[in-house]
Order: structure tokens, then C-alpha cells, then sequence
């Protein structure tokens, strides 16, 4: 067999001019590991094909999109004032409105942003430029990576569980809080590891050469070069954590509440609870006012996305 390859590559190499493609040993000794013409057409054609698909699953997803939008848009844009923003609910369909539910969301959305951020944050440049490189290092890692897809009602019940019954908290906005950070806390973990990793590692060397702490490196040097990335990734999983209702609901957080909270102690609502409340019920104009407080709620979100790429960019241009 061996003399056959070698003849049969010698032959092809004279015959291609100078054997600039060497063979390669195989069943039947004149395989070629260049791809031929056909083979180059075929995988032009299947990626032009894998591009056809994608951009055919994005208009499907923008049509769908634009129809939920313009749906909601239709019922609820005629109900948009100061008065549905400033009204308590009602069982009145034309006096209902989401005073409580807009303060109670803002309440939650401080508070969790207040528990989740720097402990992400610690947690996060921890693993990336303290904890050791062994198998416990990993574990951890793996557990945050697969604790950031669990579902949000799981959360939702680790919070009944432990806040509102063993740590007594009751309906409270601490209790609502706490149980979002949980959700959201893997997400800024995972943002700021990868923000921190992805600081060249020349920049640590550099401070350290001038005579910088390892502190001092990551306090001056470090953090300012990821701050972008984990206040992206902050405000991303925030705005996902404003929008769930699973886990309030969970927990017991009210659905009609006709006074202000004052406190982190005091019982409240929020947003997703009080649409999910309106779209429930049997009359169609309180389908209307869900979907005037479903834009009210994009209206949140958007701007919390738009936060987050001003920061992005302001910090990238100050580096």
C-alpha cells in the first residue's frame, strides 16, 4: 500500500505542476484534503442558504413583534394621561389607574438594584482574579452559569420559602427585592467576569511593574476598563427583573392596593402584577388598561435599555 501512495502522488504531483497539494494517506490513497470546485459550490450554497434562514426567522420575529405592538398600542394609547398615572386602582374601569404599581416597581427596581449590584459585581471580580484555578473554582462557575437559566417561578418559590415565611418578611417590597436579586444575580456574576476577563492581561503586568497591590491594579487599572460591561449587563438584567411577575406573584405581593408604600417593609404591587390583575378580569375595559399599562411598562423598559447604552458609550469614550 505504501508504494501505491507513493506513486500515485508522485504521478498527480508531476501532472499538477511542482505537487502543491501533497496526498494524503487514506482508503484509497489519493484523497486530497483541498476541497474541490463541487465541494466549494456546495458550501457556498448551504451558507447562503443558513443566511436565507436566519434573515426569514428575524422578519418573523420583527412581523410578530410589531403586530403585538401595534395591538397594544391600538387598545391602550387612548387611556395614556396623568390621570390613569396618577389614580389608585378603582373597580371602576374609566377611574382605575397604576400610581401604586408604577411607585411600588420603582421601589422594587431601587432596592434590588441596591442588593444585586455589588454583590455581582464582588462575586464576579472574585472569580476572576482571586480564587484559584481548581475543580471547586469550576464547580462554582458551572452552578452560576446554570443558575442563570432556571426559571424566574423557581425563584419565586425559594423566596416564599425563605423570606416571606422562614425569615418572616412577609409581603413586604424587601421580601419582592431580595427574591429579584436572586433572579438577577447570576446575569451581573456572569457580565462581570467576562467584562473583568476580558481586561488585557498586559494592564495588570503594567501596574504591577510600577509597584501596585493586586487591590490597587483591579481599583484603578482593572475596573474602570470593565465598568462598561457590567453596567450593561447591570442594567440588562434590571430591566428583565422590572418586567417579572412569576416571582411577585409567588410571594404573595398584592394585586389591588390603594395606598403608597413608605417603606421597604410595607406591602405593595407592581406593574406585571397589576396588568396580569386587569387582563384577568372579564371586562373588556379593563383589557384597555392593561394595555395602556403594558405600554407604560415598555415605556420603563425602554428607557432602562437606553440607559444602558449612553453609559456603555460615555465610559468607552472617557477609556
Amino acid at each position: 500500500m505504501s508504494l501505491n501512495y507513493a506513486s500515485g502522488g508522485g504521478e498527480r504531483g508531476r501532472g499538477s505542476g511542482g505537487g502543491q497539494r501533497p496526498p494524503t494517506p487514506g482508503r484509497g490513497g489519493n484523497e486530497s484534503p483541498w476541497p474541490g470546485p463541487g465541494h466549494l459550490r456546495l458550501r457556498r450554497l448551504l451558507g447562503s442558504a443558513f443566511a436565507a434562514l436566519c434573515l426569514a426567522a428575524t422578519a418573523v420575529g420583527l412581523v410578530v413583534l410589531a403586530a403585538l405592538l401595534v395591538d397594544v398600542w391600538r387598545d391602550g394609547a387612548r387611556h395614556l394621561s396623568w390621570d390613569f398615572l396618577n389614580s389608585f386602582p378603582s373597580r371602576r374601569p374609566a377611574q382605575a389607574g397604576i400610581k401604586p404599581a408604577l411607585v411600588g416597581s420603582l421601589w422594587v427596581l431601587g432596592l434590588t438594584a441596591a442588593f444585586s449590584f455589588p454583590i455581582g459585581v464582588a462575586t464576579g471580580i472574585w472569580l476572576v482574579e482571586y480564587a484559584p484555578n481548581n475543580r471547586l473554582t469550576r464547580f462554582i462557575q458551572l452552578n452560576i452559569a446554570n443558575l442563570a437559566g432556571v426559571p424566574s417561578i423557581v425563584y419565586g418559590i425559594l423566596g416564599l420559602a425563605l423570606l416571606v415565611r422562614a425569615a418572616a418578611m412577609g409581603r413586604s417590597i424587601l421580601a419582592g427585592s431580595l427574591t429579584l436579586a436572586l433572579l438577577i444575580l447570576p446575569v451581573i456574576i456572569i457580565a462581570a467576569q467576562e467584562a473583568v476577563r476580558a481586561v488585557p492581561n498586559s494592564i495588570r503586568l503594567g501596574a504591577y511593574a510600577l509597584g501596585a497591590t493586586r487591590w490597587q491594579a483591579i481599583r484603578h487599572q482593572v475596573l474602570p476598563l470593565a465598568l462598561p460591561g457590567i453596567l450593561t449587563g447591570t442594567i440588562l438584567a434590571l430591566s428583565r427583573a422590572v418586567g417579572e411577575a412569576a416571582p411577585l406573584l409567588m410571594i404573595g405581593a398584592l394585586a389591588f392596593v390603594p395606598f403608597l408604600p413608605r417603606g421597604p417593609m410595607d406591602q405593595f404591587t407592581a406593574l406585571p402584577i397589576q396588568i396580569f390583575n386587569w387582563v384577568s378580569r372579564p371586562q373588556a375595559a379593563f383589557h384597555e388598561r392593561a394595555a395602556a399599562a403594558i405600554l407604560v411598562l415598555l415605556a420603563v423598559l425602554l428607557t432602562l435599555n437606553a440607559a444602558a447604552i449612553v453609559l456603555r458609550n460615555r465610559y468607552s469614550k472617557r477609556l
